[in-house]
């Protein structure tokens, strides 16, 4: 006799919150490539960290759908995703504030020169100019890692709608009567 068992549910937030942990991690380590290689933050390597973030959503919602018992539906798939997001986004952002304050107070410094050159190329009005680093000085290393986490969840977000389409898969009306079966029951 031949019993099936039925996976029991597992919350999305567990395995959203392994792979945003993971995700940190990555971003941690990316972010002190970019500075000891001194990869300029606005050269198109900075887009190396969105597809990583892309491929992290893609991770949390296949794995997901792996430990449910291969099926998931749309609102799940797009559940996992968010939630990937939006905790990546705090713990990232919490990481933006340490390394602007704490760990590479020199990398801020660093940025708001570029910001200036930038606006300095544009032909910016110097009371502009001045009022805007004034503004970054102030209130950047707070803003930013904000930013960063709101950047985060908005982008997941994003991501997850489109993403949630491809991993969808339900189950078929067939699966779910072979599943309603009694194994126990014999036929005679």
């Amino acid at each position: 006799m031949e019993t099936t068992t039925i996976p029991v549910q597992q919350n999305a937030t567990k395995v959203a919150t392994k792979w945003a942990l993971i995700y940190t991690v990555v971003a941690i380590i990316n972010t002190y490539v970019f500075q000891y290689l001194n990869i300029d933050q606005t050269s198109s390597w900075k887009y190396l960290s969105t597809l990583i973030f892309i491929l992290f959503v893609i991770l949390t919602q296949k794995e997901y759908r792996d430990t449910i018992g291969g099926y998931i539906t749309y609102g799940n798939a797009f559940s996992a995703g968010f939630r990937f997001s939006v905790f990546s986004g705090v713990l990232v952002g919490v990481f933006t504030c340490l390394y602007y304050y704490i760990l590479s107070p020199q990398m801020f410094d660093k940025m708001l020169e570029t910001v200036q050159a930038a606006m300095d190329a544009k032909n910016a009005p110097s009371n502009v100019v001045e009022g805007t680093m004034n503004f970054y000085r102030n209130w950047g290393k707070v803003m930013f890692p904000f930013f960063t986490a709101i950047g985060c969840a908005i982008v997941g977000t994003i991501v997850s709608l489109i993403t949630a389409a491809i991993f969808k898969k339900e189950r078929s009306p067939y699966d779910i009567a072979q599943d309603a079966i009694d194994p126990t029951e014999t036929n005679v």
